[in-house]
């Protein structure tokens, strides 16, 4: 990790140098503007101050200076504005390819799991030069996952998934930080991100035992019955799931909503909220039940599932 007083922190991410581009010329046009302001106020404040046989004269039909001063300003915000949003644009949408990673924010702890099972607390191990998108929330207040080296902070926010992308360069160990006030040890809530290159992280990754995301959502989906009412033969009373997610789901409002993470966990914990058009609302809530874990579980599982695969799974739950 950066030790020793730094003026700024390490670029370590693809982010890094676009981030502090575009804050060092914020930065400095400030300061040219501030001083250029402070300096005629002065200037003008010392030669036209009040004085025996001077008087004031005031300036008329000054059109090209009016010209001057509005277009100046509105050029160089409007510059600004085209370069924040491309940046915020560029930070916002995933590649192709990122590796998806899971994180829950609990007081006081990150809590971490790759696609491959492998959970972490208060660390990430990462690989450098390979993008990685994290898909956040809370289990109970409002956090928000900082990492200063990498020039990004995305909160993390009870009921609602956020994501947000990276690309580390350096490997290295690099400072974790919440960024929002989340309670008594909110100070305490810091931890690290580990870049490696990447055979190190394909022998880390392979270190642990666990059960992969989609596995453990089979098996939540199967403990919750859910197959008894999402099945494609006649007895179903739920849309089947089997290559949904991503696509339009009618309700019976005639709305159109995007079959999500964010729609699948309102309709396990409070199904009666958007129900899929020429279905009876007859799905029971979960809430209490199922934790955050768990629901980014039953999500990487609905996911992946085929049309195929939804056949084969009602046939095994009716055998």
């Amino acid at each position: 990790m950066e030790q020793g007083f730094q003026l700024f922190p390490r670029q370590a991410s693809t982010f890094a140098t676009h981030v502090d581009r575009l804050y060092l010329f914020l930065t400095g046009i400030s300061a040219f503007f501030s001083v250029l302001i402070f300096g005629v106020i002065i200037v003008f404040a010392i030669r036209y101050r009040r004085r025996p046989g001077h008087e004031a004269i005031q300036v008329e039909d000054a059109f090209s200076l009016e010209i001057l001063w509005t277009a100046v300003p509105a050029f160089l915000t409007l510059g600004i504005f085209v370069w924040s949003s491309s940046l915020f644009l560029y930070q916002s949408i995933p590649p192709k390819g990122a590796r998806d990673i899971s994180v829950v924010g609990q007081r006081w702890m990150w809590k971490i799991q790759h696609s491959n099972g492998r959970r972490e607390i208060n660390e990430l191990h990462v690989p450098s030069g390979q993008a990685v998108k994290l898909t956040l929330t809370s289990q109970d207040v409002i956090h928000s996952f900082y990492v200063p080296a990498f020039r990004m902070k995305q909160d993390a926010i009870p009921g609602q998934y956020r994501t947000l992308w990276f690309e580390a360069t350096t490997p290295g160990e690099y400072h974790l930080f919440c960024a929002e006030y989340c309670g008594t040890n909110h100070s305490r809530m810091t931890g690290r991100i580990v870049v490696m290159s990447d055979v190190d992280y394909q022998s880390w990754l392979g270190g642990g035992m666990e059960h992969t995301p989609v596995e453990t959502g089979k098996q939540l989906f199967t403990q919750f019955d859910c197959a008894s009412c999402h099945e494609s033969g006649e007895r179903r009373r739920c849309p089947t799931l089997g290559g949904l997610y991503g696509t339009q789901v009618e309700l019976e409002s005639g709305q159109k909503v995007l079959f999500d993470e964010s729609y699948v966990r309102e309709s396990v914990l409070d199904p009666n909220a958007k129900v899929a058009k020429g279905f009876p609302a007859v799905m029971p809530s979960f809430r209490g039940q199922v934790s955050e874990e768990q629901m980014l579980d039953l999500i990487a599982y609905i996911k992946s599932l085929a049309p195929q695969q939804q056949r084969e799974l009602v046939e095994g739950a009716n055998r």
